[in-house]
């Protein structure tokens, strides 16, 4: 099964980026980790009938009374936890370790930071970034492919604005590949 995991989308309508509906259609589930913002853009993403959600810092009240704060659920006998706020770190992963025990399950989805993860250990911690709003990263998604308990999963790096970090980090490259030549 194909699980496309998504976190922090911030949009303020229904409309979807192009490159984004093209994976979520593709996929067997779709995960958000929280902050669609406004009702409009959590129903864009719920048009297909195949997504899974809690609420985030950022949503209306509206989605804060329809949608979970956590969401535990399984997937070919593998057991997926998703919360928006995990922990404030993404060099240190303790907190979403902790969480995942607590939560008893085997990948934790979490969101808010911005920014992808995927680290595994005897659980697996799944941060997708966001495909519209990146922290020192570019606009991202989580692939996971869930087959027999076995799970595999990848950044998708998107097309779109990338923060001003980046953009600054790129330069500084450019600058220097350039210099050397």
């Amino acid at each position: 099964m194909k699980l496309i995991v998504l976190s922090d989308t911030h949009l303020k309508t229904g409309e979807i980026p192009q490159q984004l509906q093209k994976l979520l259609e593709e996929c067997d589930l779709i995960v958000h980790a929280g902050d669609f913002s406004t009702v409009e853009a959590y129903q864009a993403f719920n048009a297909g009938g195949k997504l899974k959600a809690v609420f985030g810092n950022d949503d209306v009240s509206e989605l804060k009374k329809l949608l979970p704060e956590r969401l535990k659920f399984e997937v070919e006998g593998v057991k997926i936890g998703v919360v928006h706020e995990g922990g404030l770190s993404v060099t240190d992963t303790t907190a979403q370790g902790y969480l995942a025990k607590e939560m008893e399950v085997d990948i934790l989805i979490f969101g808010h930071l911005h920014r992808p993860l995927i680290e595994k250990r005897d659980i697996v911690l799944v941060c997708p970034g966001s495909p519209t709003k990146p922290r020192m990263s570019n606009p991202s998604v989580v692939e996971l492919v869930i087959e027999k308990g076995s799970i595999n999963g990848r950044i998708i790096t998107l097309e779109g604005d990338s923060c001003e970090y980046i953009k600054f980090r790129d330069a500084l490259k450019k600058g220097k590949q350039e210099k050397n030549l």
